[in-house]
């Protein structure tokens, strides 16, 4: 009978220390969270993002017996909620709640990120995906998009589109470019800054999303003149879409996802996936996608790792598509 050779004293050593490190791990897991957990968010207070994170937090605050704050960071095309979320401690308790503006598109936009949008973080899940909405002040006179374009190709440059994200930015810069017209944009810290202005006159139109821009047609305060999805949305089924308006080959949509600090531990990324995830699909959530048309898309995090690259190809192409020169 062959006999067995022993264990080396080193193997035994490493053997041991992965058993310590995979019971570490369960611990910290059935341990975390227990204490409160902060969301940073790169965009104002009442931007979709905004609201998504306030009813994610909602619900895992109620699964995890946990508080969540909101710490509202926008500005400088989201650098500054960016900068915060990779600077913060790596031990789970910092959530960075963001979108394609500092995942996908600010590296095409712009000649040099203080962040790098892989590197810099870990991927916790994809959180929802939607389409925007083009409105414009009740005091143009326009009732469709062929109209609007008419009036921009009458006046180049005398009509202003605000923008406070890349989604919002990049969809009026395509619509410039498939519709032949100059229209100068405004760039705003974020989305509803820029609806404010718009209500008051002194923008002309935004095409944002729609959590920020339907509930000011709904109210009669904005004029919506079509949407930025291939179909038509359920929340407002007479407005066509920009592509059945007119404007052949035009669509844009974007998403949210979630990001912890580069470092963060393994199993603290877990449990984040396991509630968040949860808490994208639990009852507490459904009002906000159902109200806000976006839509549940949650994922793991090697999921959104492969997601964020393909997303990153694509708001590159169209950037260059639209002809829109870094930054």
């Amino acid at each position: 009978m062959k006999k067995t050779k022993p264990s080396s004293p080193r193997t035994l050593k490493l053997a041991a220390g992965a058993a310590l490190l995979a019971a570490c791990g369960l611990s910290f897991a059935q341990g975390f969270p227990d204490k409160t957990i902060t969301f940073i968010v790169p965009f104002a207070a009442g931007s979709a993002t905004d609201q998504l994170a306030r009813t994610i937090g909602q619900a895992v605050s109620q699964e995890s017996k946990q508080t969540v704050v909101i710490d509202n960071k926008p500005g400088a095309n989201a650098f500054i909620g960016a900068q915060a979320a990779k600077s913060a401690k790596p031990d789970g308790y910092t959530v960075f709640i963001t979108t394609n503006t500092t995942q996908a598109a600010n590296e095409h936009l712009f000649k040099k990120l203080p962040y790098d949008p892989v590197k810099d973080f870990e991927p916790i899940t994809t959180l929802g995906r939607g389409g925007q909405i083009m409105v414009v002040n009740p005091s143009l006179t326009v009732n469709n998009v062929g109209d609007f374009v008419k009036l921009a190709k009458a006046s180049p440059g005398k009509l202003t589109f605000g923008s406070g994200s890349s989604s919002s930015r990049v969809a009026g810069e395509m619509f410039k470019q498939l519709t032949g017209t100059y229209i100068l944009n405004i760039p705003y810290r974020s989305n509803p800054p820029a609806v404010t202005d718009l209500l008051a006159g002194q923008i002309d139109m935004m095409i944002t999303d729609m959590a920020t821009g339907l509930p000011q047609v709904k109210a009669g305060k904005l004029k919506a003149l079509g949407v930025s999805t291939k179909k038509r949305s359920p929340l407002s089924p007479d407005v066509p879409t920009i592509e059945e308006a007119g404007v052949k080959g035009y669509e844009m949509t974007y998403w949210f996802a979630a990001y912890v600090p580069a470092g963060t531990p393994a199993p603290a990324i877990s449990k984040l996936n396991e509630l968040l995830v949860n808490a994208a699909r639990s009852s507490t959530a459904a009002p906000f996608y159902q109200s806000t048309g976006i839509e549940i898309f949650t994922s793991s995090p090697k999921e959104l790792v492969s997601f964020q690259a393909a997303e990153s190809v694509k708001w590159g192409r169209i950037i260059k598509a639209a002809g829109i020169e870094q930054e």
